[in-house]
């Protein structure tokens, strides 16, 4: 009887109007936000870092974020083995950071793997990510333990990163490989002075602080 009033509500003009404003209202808390502004672990405020609401942290304390820095919606930043993130990069949506692998430690540990602080396991796989300044990571990328990329590299989208990426390398896949350089693919838009002096000015400057 209570389920076929529900019905009958829902399906008529007072159901669909409610309906259109509890949709709305549900969307609207729930749809991620970028949020302006972050603090560091010294307190330091980084006032034009962009990262969004839904951005999952793990170690917070390990993760050092620079100013100008965009983190994209549904991103997972590992910071146990802790992460560097240098002025200026953006880091594109639902792309994870590993920083520690337990592919060895859940075998040997079994069923007390949950008992075993994480500081104790030696056969834990554990090293930080260092990214550079102005580096671009495209969507759904995965980055994994001890990666560096340096300055100006370019990520593509849906890449396994693995290995070190030099500083203005193109990179690509799964695992990602080299397919190019920033600095030819920026080379035509450098013919403007002004975008060339912006260019310049950052690979010289140091603004994190």
């Amino acid at each position: 009887m209570k389920n076929s009033i529900l019905k009958k509500l829902y399906n008529s003009i007072l159901g669909e109007v409610l309906a259109k404003f509890h949709n709305k209202i549900f969307t609207a808390i729930h749809q991620p936000k970028m949020l302006w502004g972050y603090s560091d672990q010294q307190n330091k405020w980084k006032g034009k870092t962009r990262i969004s609401s839904s951005t999952v942290f793990y170690t917070k304390n390990n993760i050092s974020i620079a100013n100008q820095v965009y983190i994209g919606h549904y991103c997972i930043l590992d910071g146990i083995g802790g992460i560097v993130i240098g002025e200026g990069t953006q880091i594109s949506a639902r792309t994870a950071i590993y920083t520690h692998s337990s592919h060895i430690a859940i075998r040997l540990y079994g069923y007390h793997y949950s008992d075993i602080d994480e500081k104790e396991m030696s056969e834990l796989f554990v090293e930080p990510v260092i990214i550079g300044k102005f580096v671009y990571i495209g969507t759904n990328t995965t980055i994994l333990s001890g990666v560096s990329i340096g300055d100006g590299a370019l990520i593509a989208a849906g890449s396994i990163v693995k290995n070190d990426v030099s500083a203005y390398q193109c990179v690509a896949g799964s695992p990602a490989r080299i397919i190019g350089s920033t600095k030819e693919m920026d080379k035509k838009y450098l013919l403007n002075p002004e975008i060339r002096k912006w260019y310049e000015e950052w690979q010289h400057c140091d603004q994190s602080n």
